[in-house]
């Protein structure tokens, strides 16, 4: 039955209100969008001006255009160190692909370095030993408070350089000597068969893993331990050995040889390559020790206690109830650590080392192309440091403490 015009409505009906619609300005999540839109607008303004700018004063100073093609050009210098043969009619390019391989190689050692050296002066750092703990203190007070600089050139200038002359060299076993000039090693030559020397190894390192998963699973069932690591180290050493014994060594070495003024052949390491992930490494290693004594520090000592309790040793403890705990505040500041370790190879100009920075610096004064060269620069280390982010982000995302 229809209600009149003008009766009021009764039940359901009364209860349903029309939405009221809300002021644009009073929408809080509308406002959010339309405010980055305008900084994403003011952004890419800010840029073009200045692209534009760029271009009209290049224009204007008879400058020839952006271009890569100087890459090609004949460099007309040499490196002092390089993994793959260069010369004078060398590009430009391919010195700047061994000045970047240079750099990398140090930042890889370096980090080992500052990672395992930093992890035993932390720990040593909250040691009950008064004297140990002190001396890993005054190493941490030391080295952060002395400009990386100056390290590079203590190592470098005097140090390295207090080495014995090529006559004098110190030997090991007559196959690696060591002396002003560098670090003479036993090169490896590939030789027939080496293929599948690698993959039995990678093969080996695949079971390893499955084995160590298998093992933690057990565990983590059952409460019996398995010897991970033994069965482990066995498994890498003993099958890649057996194949390397099948086939006949597949793997030469070219061991220095002692000539007129220095050794020839074999794999020469620099002095300076030497200084360089030597001071990095000490240096850095000051800073991730503190970032270790910080995180073992956060994690609650009662968490100790109850597994000494539990009648677990003291270094069974640290590593498998403290460091565990501890990474969750470790990781994100060590890919800061991590990412210095790279950006501060670019001193390596300093002591004498072909790093990329030091490639790019004289390929800019041969050539004029100062844009071309800062761009690549830019590049190669915006692109370096977020591999390491995106691995140490996803490392730490493994590590991380799972709540229930």
């Amino acid at each position: 039955m229809a209600l009149a015009k003008g009766a009021p409505e009764s039940g359901a009906a009364a209860n349903l209100v029309a939405p009221q619609a809300v002021a644009f300005w009073r929408d809080e999540r509308k406002r959010g969008i339309l405010a980055q839109i305008v900084v994403i607008a003011l952004l890419a303004g800010f840029f073009w001006f200045l692209l534009r700018n760029f271009l009209i004063k290049q224009e204007l100073s008879g400058a020839p255009p952006l271009s890569l093609y100087f890459l090609q050009d004949v460099a007309g210098f040499q490196l002092s160190f390089s993994l793959f043969p260069l010369t004078l009619d060398s590009p430009i390019g391919r010195l700047i692909a061994a000045g970047a391989l240079n750099t990398l190689i140090a930042a890889f050692f370096a980090g080992i370095i500052a990672t395992f050296l930093g992890l035993i002066v932390g720990i040593a750092r909250l040691s009950k030993n008064w004297l140990i703990s002190h001396i890993a203190a005054t190493y941490i007070e030391i080295i952060r408070n002395i400009p990386l600089l100056l390290q590079l050139v203590f190592w470098y200038g005097g140090v390295l350089t207090a080495l014995p002359k090529p006559k004098d060299s110190i030997s090991l076993f007559e196959a690696v000597f060591l002396n002003i000039k560098g670090l003479f090693l036993p090169m490896p030559i590939l030789q027939e068969g080496v293929g599948w020397f690698f993959m039995s190894i990678a093969v080996c390192i695949g079971l390893a893993i499955v084995i160590g998963r298998w093992a933690r699973a057990r565990q983590m069932a059952t409460g019996q331990q398995f010897p991970t690591v033994i069965v482990n180290t066995a498994v890498i050493v003993l099958l890649p050995s057996f194949v390397f014994i099948l086939l006949h060594d597949p793997i030469g070495w070219e061991f220095p040889i002692k000539g007129a003024f220095n050794f020839k052949g074999g794999l020469t390491v620099q002095p300076e390559m030497t200084a360089l992930i030597i001071g990095i490494g000490i240096s850095t290693a000051a800073y991730v020790a503190e970032i270790v004594r910080a995180g073992i520090n956060s994690v609650s000592h009662g968490q100790s206690e109850a597994a000494h309790a539990l009648g677990l040793k003291s270094s069974w403890t640290l590593r498998l109830v403290v460091l565990p705990q501890a990474l969750r505040v470790i990781i994100p500041p060590m890919i800061s650590q991590y990412l210095n370790v790279v950006k501060n190879s670019t001193l390596a100009g300093f002591i004498g080392y072909a790093d990329l920075f030091a490639v790019i610096g004289t390929s800019q004064n041969q050539t004029g192309r100062a844009v071309e060269c800062v761009i690549i620069l830019m590049v190669f280390y915006l692109t370096i440091s977020l591999i390491i982010s995106t691995i140490m982000n996803v490392y730490n995302k493994r590590a991380a403490l799972v709540e229930r």
